[in-house]
C-alpha cells in the first residue's frame, strides 16, 4: 500500500464493533492494488457511466453522475485514467472541488446478469490544453486521475435484470450469503452475520 494507510481510526472502530477487522485486513491484502489489471481496463473502458465523489477544501462532499459512450473513460497508464468534462449546467460542482481538493473517488458499476463494482481512489488534475483532449469527442476539458487505490466491492445489492437484488433484506426472508464469503482466501476470516432488525439468523 502507499504511505497513506488504507484504514483510519473510524474504519477500525466499526470493524472492531462488528468483528470484521481480520476480514478487512484480508480484503486489503488480496484485492487492493495500485496498478490497473487488464480486467480493470476492460471493465472501465466498457462503462457508460461512473459516479464521482469529490470534496471541497473544508471536506464538504459532493457526488456526481458522469456518463458517456463506452470508452469515454480511458486507462492512460499503469496507474492513471482520464475522462472528459462535457458541457453541463455550469455549476462545476465536481471540477470546482478538484481545483481546491484533488482527492477523488470513482465508482464503476455494471448491472444485469453479472453485476460488478470497482472503486478507484486517487488524485485528479484538470487540463484545459491536454494534447489528448481532442480525441475525447465533446470534451471541453480533460481530467486525469493518478491512482492511489484500486479495489473491487461486493456487488450483491446491485439490482439485477429482474429488479431488486436477491440479496436485498426484506421481511420474512433470510438473504443468501454471497459466494465471496466462501473463497479460500477469505473463508476463515468472515465473521458470523450480525442479526438485523426483522430477521432471525439461524
Amino acid at each position: 500500500m502507499t504511505t497513506q494507510a488504507f484504514y483510519h481510526e473510524g474504519h477500525r472502530q466499526l470493524q472492531d464493533a462488528f468483528a470484521s477487522r481480520r476480514l478487512a485486513d484480508r480484503l486489503e491484502a488480496v484485492t487492493l492494488h495500485q496498478v490497473f489489471t487488464d480486467a480493470d481496463r476492460d471493465f472501465i473502458e466498457s462503462a457508460a457511466f461512473f459516479l464521482l465523489a469529490t470534496a471541497d477544501s473544508k471536506g464538504q462532499p459532493d457526488c456526481s453522475f458522469k456518463g458517456g459512450m463506452p470508452g469515454f473513460v480511458r486507462v492512460t497508464g499503469k496507474d492513471e485514467l482520464a475522462f472528459p468534462d462535457y458541457d453541463g449546467n455550469g455549476m462545476f460542482r465536481s471540477l470546482g472541488n478538484i481545483q481546491v481538493n484533488p482527492s477523488v473517488g470513482l465508482l464503476f458499476i455494471a448491472m444485469g446478469d453479472q453485476p460488478r463494482r470497482l472503486r478507484v481512489n486517487g488524485t485528479a488534475r484538470i487540463l484545459r490544453d491536454d494534447p489528448q483532449a481532442a480525441s475525447f469527442i465533446g470534451a471541453q476539458m480533460l481530467v486525469r486521475v493518478k491512482v492511489r487505490a484500486i479495489f473491487p466491492n461486493c456487488p450483491r445489492y446491485i439490482p439485477g435484470p429482474d429488479g431488486t437484488s436477491a440479496f436485498t433484506p426484506r421481511p420474512g426472508v433470510v438473504p443468501p450469503e454471497p459466494a465471496w464469503k466462501d473463497w479460500d482466501d477469505l473463508r476463515e476470516v468472515v465473521p458470523p452475520r450480525a442479526p438485523a432488525a426483522g430477521q432471525d439468523i439461524p
